[in-house]
């Protein structure tokens, strides 16, 4: 018992001592692409706070006109007053998006369609992580509803603009927690059983099953997708989890800050030279492997025709 108290006390001296080197290590992967954005078009949905916020102030600097798709629109406006300032890119928008609520998605769809005439990038950024059981304004399991079938419906109701707008790009944000996630089929809304944090890892699953099979749909059109591990970033989404907030104090020296967990998003969204990578999985900035069940098609084609028919899509 003194050995474990001792070990708990020396701890945070140890991680200090090591830090430097590890948070290098943790960090590697730099988008060092400078193509400039002027003229383009940029959709970030939670842009209002971490790696969305950051991905889409890295746009406007580039000289994109960038809409920050956010359920809170006073967070959303004061954010983007900061990009504007920051970056001197007045071309800072702020739209209502509310991922749990088809209606909110299928409105900002509409009024963006209305508003614009391209589409070049899509970075399906917003999540949910380790919420307690709770559901979508549709009903749907809130992670799954919110990380997976939301942004399926976005893309969805923006594909046409994006195919108008070639060569354009689709960015889904996953997680390396895919690979502990699995598609059930038979318990998508978790009413037979939920965990928080593996519903987490399932919505995570999906981001890639979907980008892989979005990639495969699209071929020839001059869309390409790409998913995205960003690291494991301080932000606010473990806001629902006690646990890990704790947890990311205690290893707070090795967690990326919002900026380098952009990286790979903007790697991803700007990078000439990835469409032969079309479908892939990102880490650091390079290519990344993925589970087993990620790579499965035939999950994928499935879990595609499901999602088009919680969300009243018709199948082709």
């Amino acid at each position: 018992m003194v050995w474990v108290l001792l070990l708990l006390l020396l701890l945070p001296f140890f991680l200090y001592i090591a830090a430097p080197k590890i948070r290098k290590m943790l960090s590697s992967g730099v988008c060092t692409s400078t193509v400039q954005l002027p003229g383009k078009v940029a959709v970030v949905t939670g842009a209002n706070t971490g790696i969305g916020k950051e991905t889409a102030k890295e746009l406007a600097q580039r000289g994109a006109r960038v809409y920050l798709a956010c359920r809170d629109i006073q967070k959303g406006e004061l954010v983007a007053r900061e990009i504007q300032t920051m970056t001197g890119n007045q071309q800072v928008l702020v739209r209502e998006l509310d991922l749990a609520d088809i209606k909110s998605i299928r409105a900002f769809a509409k009024d963006f369609l209305a508003e614009e005439k391209h589409l070049h990038i899509l970075i399906n950024n917003a999540g949910v992580m380790m919420c307690p059981y709770s559901k979508t304004a549709d009903g749907f399991e809130m992670h799954m509803g919110v990380n997976h079938l939301g942004h399926f419906l976005l893309t969805h109701l923006l594909l046409e603009k994006l195919k108008e707008s070639a060569p354009s790009r689709v960015v889904n944000v996953s997680s390396l927690a895919h690979h502990l996630g699995r598609i059930h089929f038979h318990n998508l809304q978790g009413e037979k059983f939920y965990n928080a944090g593996l519903a987490y890892c399932h919505s995570k699953l999906a981001n890639i099953l979907f980008t892989q099979e979005l990639a495969r749909r699209l071929k020839g059109s001059g869309v390409t997708t790409y998913s995205v591990h960003p690291g494991t970033v301080n932000s606010e989404l473990v806001r629902h989890s006690p646990f890990m907030k704790w947890m990311w104090w205690l290893f707070s020296f090795f967690i990326k800050t919002p900026k380098q967990g952009a990286q790979t998003s903007l790697y991803c969204a700007i990078t000439e030279g990835l469409e032969i990578l079309n479908g892939h999985h990102f880490s650091d900035c390079s290519v990344a492997w993925v589970s087993a069940q990620a790579r499965n098609e035939t999950i994928a084609r499935r879990l595609w025709d499901v999602s088009c028919d919680l969300l009243g899509i018709p199948m082709d």
